[in-house]
C-alpha cells in the first residue's frame, strides 16, 4: 500500500501554443483541437465536478484505494499553453479550489507578466516553468520562439518568479527541462541557481510523435550526472518511468496514456468523462501507482514532494 499526500490529475486543458517544439508531444487527435472543453464553461465545470467526485480523497468506491492512500487531489493546468486562456483560467481555479482540489500549473512563461502573478500565485500549490535551455541559439532551434522569432527573457522570467515568491511565499516552483540532442550537452547549473526551484524535473524526450531530436542513454545520463550536484532537488525521468505513471485528461475530457511509446503511435483514450463518468472512462485506460508513487516521495515531514 503507498500512501502519498497528495494524488495530481494533469488536464492538457489546450493543444494550441505560441511555440513550435519540435518534439512537442501535446499532439491530440483530431477531435481534441475542435472540442476543447476550456471553451465551454459548463462542460469545463461538469468535468471538474466528476473529477473530483471520482478521485476525493473520501471516495471508498476508487479503485486506486486498494492500492495507494491520498489525503489531497491537485489539478494541474497544462497544455499546450495555458496561458492562451488566461482570462479563463482565474475562474478554472477557482472552481477547482471550491470543489476541494489544490491548483497547479505548467507553463511555457512567454506570456507570464508580474499582474499575471498577482492574481494567479495565491491560488497556487505549484507553479511550473517548462524551460530547456539558456542560449538563445539552442532555444531558437528547439522551436521555443513565437511566430514573430521572440523567445523567454530569462532575466524578467526570475524578475516574474521572484515577485510570485513575494505574494504568495508558500508557492513552489517546478522547473521542466526536456533533455533532447539539442541541449544534452548544456549545464544549466548558473540558471537553475539563479530561479532557485523546490524541484527540477529532467525529462528525456519522447518520441511520441518523432524521434528527430531523440538522445542516446549516454547523453541522457550523462545530462543528470553533469547536474548531480541539485540531487535535492532533481528528478530524473527516462521514457519508461513516464510509461502508465501519470493521470493525464486531454483537451476534450478524455483520459489518455501514452501507448506503446512508439513514433506515430499516438495516444490511447477512454471514453468522454462527462458523457460515461469517470470510473467507466477510468476503465478504458491503463495506469501503473508504483510508477506513480515513486515520482512523489514522501519527505520526513510526510509530505509529498
Amino acid at each position: 500500500m503507498h500512501t502519498n499526500t497528495t494524488l495530481v490529475i494533469n488536464w492538457h486543458l489546450t493543444e494550441a501554443c505560441n511555440y513550435s517544439c519540435r518534439y512537442c508531444y501535446a499532439k491530440w487527435d483530431e477531435a481534441a483541437s475542435s472540442r476543447e472543453l476550456i471553451r465551454d464553461p459548463e462542460k469545463t465545470e461538469a468535468l471538474l465536478a466528476e473529477l473530483y467526485r471520482f478521485f476525493a480523497p473520501g471516495n471508498a468506491g476508487n479503485p486506486l484505494r486498494g492500492m495507494m492512500r491520498w489525503k489531497n487531489v491537485r489539478l494541474n493546468l497544462a497544455g499546450g499553453e495555458p496561458l492562451l486562456h488566461h482570462r479563463r483560467l482565474p475562474e478554472v481555479i477557482r472552481e477547482a479550489r471550491a470543489l476541494g482540489f489544490e491548483a497547479s500549473l505548467i507553463t511555457n512563461a512567454s506570456r507570464l507578466t508580474g499582474e499575471m502573478v498577482a492574481g494567479l500565485a495565491p491560488h497556487l500549490t505549484w507553479l511550473g516553468i517548462s524551460l530547456d535551455s539558456a542560449s538563445a541559439t539552442t532555444n531558437r532551434a528547439i522551436g521555443r520562439a513565437n511566430r514573430h522569432g521572440n523567445l523567454l527573457d530569462l532575466e524578467t522570467l526570475a524578475e516574474v518568479l521572484d515577485a510570485a515568491r513575494c505574494v504568495h511565499p508558500q508557492l513552489k516552483l517546478k522547473l521542466n527541462t526536456v533533455v533532447n540532442k539539442l541541449n544534452a550537452d548544456e549545464d544549466l547549473s548558473p540558471l537553475i541557481t539563479r530561479l532557485a526551484p523546490d524541484k527540477w524535473k529532467v525529462l528525456r524526450m519522447l518520441p511520441m510523435v518523432t524521434n528527430e531530436l531523440a538522445v542516446s542513454d549516454e547523453d541522457f545520463n550523462g545530462f543528470v550526472a553533469r547536474h548531480q550536484h541539485f540531487a535535492t532537488i532533481l528528478c530524473a525521468e527516462d521514457n519508461q518511468e513516464m510509461r502508465d505513471s501519470y493521470l493525464m485528461v486531454d483537451p476534450c475530457g478524455r483520459f489518455f496514456q501514452n501507448g506503446q511509446q512508439e513514433v506515430g503511435q499516438g495516444y490511447i483514450y477512454s471514453q468522454p468523462i462527462t458523457e460515461v463518468g469517470a470510473a467507466k472512462a477510468f476503465g478504458d485506460i491503463s495506469f501503473d501507482p508504483d510508477r506513480f508513487c515513486a515520482r512523489y516521495p514522501l519527505s520526513a515531514k510526510g509530505a509529498s514532494k
